[in-house]
């Protein structure tokens, strides 16, 4: 903040968010610290890309005022953000109950003997705040994958695609997503194995069945208890 006799000056450097083909506002705030009515007007060393309002006027004593900077907008960023432009704030004291129009280019002229002061304001881009990621909704972190099982005793494992595309949203490292993807693989291949055999060792059986006509064999018993437990596994 600036700590003149007249007028005290905030913020002292003007930013603006910069966004090409978007009009920018910057606010500044004066603080008259006499009991003198004080003028003052803004200057600046290039009017036509910037709009003040009030680019002159009358803070009262112990009083304050607001002014608008706008920057029109630009095609397209100075490169680095870099900006060269700067500002002139100057001050006066001017007469008991002036009014802006009382305002005249002598009253800011020092060799008349008037009591002026003058601020300078530098100009700089910064980067717009970004808004935060969104969220995906319904995913449950920590979760393990799981297989099913079809109606015809197939085994379906879980889309490793999908799990991938999950934990690289969530920004896993790619190390541990890699071995996420092989632990994956590896469990859908053994429970692929182990379906087809049991597959195969339930048609034999189904077909010794039908052969004898006669009463279930306790060795289909076995293997359809074998099934239910390594169904029941892959289902933790």
């Amino acid at each position: 903040m600036s700590t003149g006799e007249l007028l005290s000056i905030e913020p002292q450097e003007l930013q603006f968010p910069f966004e090409s083909k978007k009009q920018i506002s910057c606010a500044m705030q004066l603080t008259n610290k006499t009991n003198n009515h004080v003028a003052f007007k803004v200057k600046t060393t290039n009017p036509k890309k910037y709009c003040v309002r009030p680019n002159t006027g009358v803070v009262l004593p112990h009083s304050t005022c607001d002014v608008t900077v706008t920057m029109q907008a630009q095609k397209e960023a100075p490169p680095d953000l870099q900006c060269k432009d700067k500002f002139l704030l100057q001050s006066a004291v001017a007469s008991p109950g002036a009014t802006t129009k009382d305002i005249t280019p002598e009253l800011f002229n020092k060799e008349s003997g008037n009591q002026v002061e003058e601020c300078k304001l530098k100009v700089s881009y910064v980067a717009p705040a970004q808004p935060p990621s969104p969220v995906r909704e319904g995913s449950e972190e920590g979760s393990s994958p799981r297989a099913s099982v079809s109606e015809n005793g197939n085994v379906n494992a879980i889309d490793s695609t999908a799990v991938l595309r999950a934990h690289v949203e969530s920004n896993e490292k790619p190390s541990e997503t890699r071995a996420l993807v092989a632990k994956l693989t590896e469990e859908k291949n053994f429970a692929v194995q182990q379906s087809n055999k049991l597959q195969q060792e339930l048609e034999l059986l189904r077909r010794q069945g039908n052969k004898s006509r006669g009463g279930v064999p306790f060795l289909y018993v076995v293997l359809i208890s074998l099934l239910g437990i390594l169904l029941g596994y892959l289902m933790k």
